[in-house]
């Protein structure tokens, strides 16, 4: 997200917060791109330039400020030297976090820092965290300044809403009925001071009286009726916008979760609901506010255009000063949603990990860190506060003195004879009405212009692009076991950094065990991820039958799949819905047959509730074996062509692993396992070794040395 704050010679130096965990580096280059006159937006960046989850060196951020058209000199420098350094630059934070250094004083150092927002550091604190690196960054000869940022687009944001020109058309049309009644209702007095009390008319004003109270009753059904369509049509664009992102969000590749804090997330989820209110409830009151404003502006010009230049000049005022204090707001409102989200992370990461916390003894570190995050949240909370107190009182203030100043002159023209005491109390009513609309239309103008700062956020979801799924219609291709082959597979986290794998050869034919192993770290769950095309290699391809991954589909290749990954998670629910991953047409006699298949049956008929056993979000109550277990059980629930298992077996008692093995081995699969026990590697056709990001050996598997016996855990079962 961007916000704008402006500096010296006329340029802005621009405060663009990070979406990703590991991109402060991207978000700095952006700042400073802009200052000089390159206007990205930081998604475009991300595309160009795209950044691993390890983050970006600083010779990564001198190559994408060469390929921006600028000139990049890194310097080594001691904080007396700081003023020497051409501004703004970035600097090296805390040796994991780049900053962009603003603003250079005798007493404080201004930077802007893409994980907070602005800050205000003394020399001594700056010193702290400074590690004695700076990058100028200034443009080269063949720079050429350039706006490129797509404008937001709201229809782009929230797509196509069923019924939603209905509902709109219709509350337009009681918004015009409000707007007439409340035109009207100044009228009662006026007629009733001039015509019915100084005619001494008792049946007018009966007349009047019983006239102006249906009126009443019509104003208050039609906003009624407002009120309740425009609660519908809230419901109905949060239900169908939060539906698509949603199932847009479940579409995104898996390297878009790797990079993003799941706080970050969420807070993109909350910034559509603040969205969602502003374009039904705002935007619907706005337009009342609108046509009435108009109405009452020519009815009270046509009563005195001295008067109602007053009101105007006040309204005028206030927009000046909502104008003035506008970026003071944005900046606080931004860092109070990046606070937000950075402590919805760390709470969510404490309920996860709450077993190590109790056993390491740092709930109180927890509590700490948890602590400071929430007062950085109410601190920015507060400064949204003092902006919005200071509105508030300036709205009090201005129109307070507004009112004095137009009765008085009122007053003026009423002694002249220039008004009559009915006109007067009518205008008065009109123009409270003039001016409250206008100061909520202002103040609505400006809550439509932070839309911006939430539009960001929920794009950062809505423009991500999903998988590539390719073609749907093809499923009959994969009906039966076909050989996979990885051609010159070759992955690198970001374009800028050496490859995990290189020049990777492998052809795994169908019905074949083969184990992967090698040191941790080598690149054997990134290979087996590739090939599930979790991760697009940066060069070679993955080929299913001869015929490449991309032309088979995705869903198509996944569908004849099992998988046991190391990160894998069971899912609020039974055991019965776990195994069958929630499937509503479950079969439970298959559901027994792949809990025996993974050794696991037994156990799970021990408990109290069988298979209708309830477990929490990651497994609790379950012993690590047993998530493994029922792991394997839902891979197979699944009847696969291909099964792969990543570490499957690793939290496995001897005896239960042989069980397994032996299943896996008797399948009549295609078996990809990466393994590091020997029981395991043993019961494959062959073993491939890798190391170094590189197929080092391949050898036949011994599964002489494996007992053919059935091991006495399946025997039971």
């Amino acid at each position: 997200m961007t916000y704008r704050l402006k500096i010296g010679a006329g340029r802005d130096l621009p405060v663009i917060l990070q979406a990703e965990e590991c991109e402060c580096g991207l978000a700095s280059i952006a700042m400073v791109a802009f200052y000089h006159g390159n206007r990205f937006r930081l998604g475009d960046l991300r595309q160009r330039f795209p950044v691993s989850r390890r983050g970006a060196s600083l010779a990564s951020l001198i190559k994408i400020g060469n390929a921006l058209k600028l000139d990049c000199r890194p310097l080594r420098l001691e904080l007396e030297n700081l003023k020497e350094l051409s501004l703004p630059c970035i600097v090296h934070w805390d040796l994991n976090h780049f900053v962009v250094l603003k603003a250079i004083g005798q007493k404080r150092i201004t930077i802007h820092d893409p994980a907070t927002g602005v800050r205000s550091l003394g020399w001594k604190e700056f010193g702290k965290h400074f590690t004695g690196i700076a990058l100028e960054m200034l443009p080269s000869d063949d720079f050429t300044k350039q706006d490129v940022r797509t404008p937001f687009s709201v229809r782009r944001l929230i797509g196509r809403i069923s019924g939603l020109k209905r509902y709109i058309a219709q509350v337009l049309s009681l918004a015009l009925g409000l707007e007439i009644v409340a035109v009207a209702t100044p009228f009662y007095l006026q007629w009733l001071v001039d015509e019915a009390l100084a005619a001494g008319d008792r049946d007018l004003v009966t007349i009047l009286g019983t006239g102006f109270c249906l009126l009443v009753c019509l104003q208050a059904a039609i906003g009624a009726m407002r009120s309740w369509l425009v609660a519908v049509l809230s419901a109905q664009l949060n239900f169908q916008w939060l539906g698509r992102v949603f199932g847009h969000l479940l579409r995104l590749p898996t390297e878009y979760f790797e990079k993003r804090q799941v706080g970050g997330v969420l807070a993109s989820f909350a910034s559509i609901n603040v969205i969602q209110e502003t374009l039904t409830v705002a935007f619907a009151q706005a337009i009342v506010d609108g046509g009435l404003i108009i109405g009452t502006g020519f009815v009270m010009f046509a009563y005195n255009s001295l008067l109602s230049a007053a009101a105007c000049a006040s309204v005028a005022l206030y927009a000046i000063l909502r104008f003035v204090v506008f970026a003071k707001l944005r900046n606080a409102a931004a860092e109070e949603i990046s606070f937000q989200a950075r402590q919805s992370t760390h709470f969510l990461e404490s309920l996860q990990g709450i077993q190590a916390i109790r056993l390491f003894g740092r709930g109180d570190e927890r509590k700490i860190t948890w602590m400071n995050l929430l007062a950085d949240k109410f601190n920015a909370h507060l400064r949204v506060q003092k902006v919005q107190i200071t509105q508030q009182a300036t709205n009090v203030l201005l129109f307070g003195i507004e009112r004095v100043i137009v009765i008085w002159l009122a007053g003026l023209l009423v002694l002249r004879n220039e008004l009559t005491i009915g006109m007067l109390i009518a205008f008065l009513s009109y123009r409270e009405q003039f001016s409250s609309r206008m100061a909520a239309l202002v103040d609505k103008i400006f809550e439509f212009r932070m839309l911006g700062l939430h539009a960001e956020r929920v794009a950062e979801v809505v423009d991500a692009a999903p998988e590539a799924h390719g073609p749907e219609h093809e499923a009959e291709l994969l009906t039966k076991p076909d050989y996979i082959e990885l051609r010159d597979i070759s992955y690198a986290y970001s374009p800028h950094e050496d490859n995990v794998l290189d020049s990777v050869n492998l052809r795994i034919e169908a019905g074949e065990c083969v184990a992967i192993t090698g040191p941790s770290g080598s690149g054997k769950t990134t290979l087996v991820k590739i090939l599930l095309g979790l991760l697009e290699p940066s060069s070679g391809e993955v080929r299913i039958g001869g015929r490449p991954l991309h032309q088979v589909g995705l869903q198509t290749f996944r569908r004849t799949v099992g998988t046991v990954m190391q990160d894998d998670m069971l899912f609020t629910g039974s055991l019965a819905d776990n195994i069958s991953f929630f499937d509503p047409t479950a079969e439970h006699a298959w559901i027994e047959e792949c809990a025996r298949q993974a050794a696991i049956h037994d156990e799970i008929m021990s408990m109290p509730m069988r298979y209708e056993t309830l477990i929490g979000t990651i497994g609790v109550g379950l012993s690590g074996g047993q998530r493994q277990r029922i792991l394997l059980a839902r891979a197979l629930y699944k009847r696969p062509q291909i099964l792969v298992l990543d570490e499957a077996t690793s939290h496995l008692d001897l005896d239960n692993e042989r069980c397994v093995n032996h299943v896996v081995r008797t399948l009549r699969l295609t078996r990809i396992i990466i393994a590091h026990r020997a029981e395991t590697i043993e019961a494959a056709d062959r073993a491939i070794v890798v190391r170094n990001g590189r197929i080092q050996a391949r050898g036949e598997g011994a599964k002489s040395k494996v007992s053919g016996d059935q091991p006495s855990c399946l025997a039971s079962s």
